[in-house]
């Protein structure tokens, strides 16, 4: 037997709670998702967690807008929530579009959405799809509690760096 046959991959973590809808590419589909996020985050318990997840969510969404959009194609918001995980992926027609992170000048009006998504997520990154790609956020679940200190996250940034699934995430 092989290493690989002696331990078997970790499976995935079940799914709590999943949501998605398609949105059509207009500047009032990114009003809705954040609100419909806020209201669905705070509905499976996770209080602490609507306000940055609605954030995501509305830089997301507007990347997807302003970047992704493709004639007649809604762009998707899924939702996803595990014990430890609470996953905002984003998906798009425009696959040969990948985002990136970058600095902006103090005049631009543009090109600060992703430096906001990689202070907030704990991860994201960019996978393809068969057609475009789906950008996505993760905000870790913490449950206080006597050995889990409460307060602000660590914040992290940096150059991207790739997965072995082929998503681009912060490190």
């Amino acid at each position: 037997m092989t290493a690989a046959q002696e331990s078997p991959a970790p499976s995935p973590e079940p799914v709590l709670r999943r949501d998605g809808l398609g949105y059509t590419p207009t500047t009032r589909s990114v009003s809705l998702c954040r609100h419909r996020t806020a209201r669905l985050v705070l509905q499976w318990g996770h209080p602490e967690l609507a306000e940055d997840a609605a954030l995501l969510v509305s830089e997301l969404a507007t990347n997807a807008l302003l970047h992704g959009a493709v004639r007649g194609r809604l762009f998707r918001v899924e939702l996803t929530l595990t014990a430890s995980t609470l996953r905002i992926a984003v998906s798009d027609a425009r696959g040969e579009r990948v985002p990136l992170l970058r600095v902006a000048e103090d005049g631009d009006c543009y090109g600060r959405g992703l430096a906001v998504v990689a202070r907030i997520a704990d991860d994201w990154g960019v996978e393809p799809r068969s057609v475009g790609k789906t950008v996505f956020a993760e905000l870790a679940v913490r449950r206080p509690g006597p050995d889990v200190p409460v307060g602000p996250r660590v914040l992290r940034a940096g150059p991207p760096g790739v997965r072995a699934s082929g998503a681009v995430t912060p490190r």
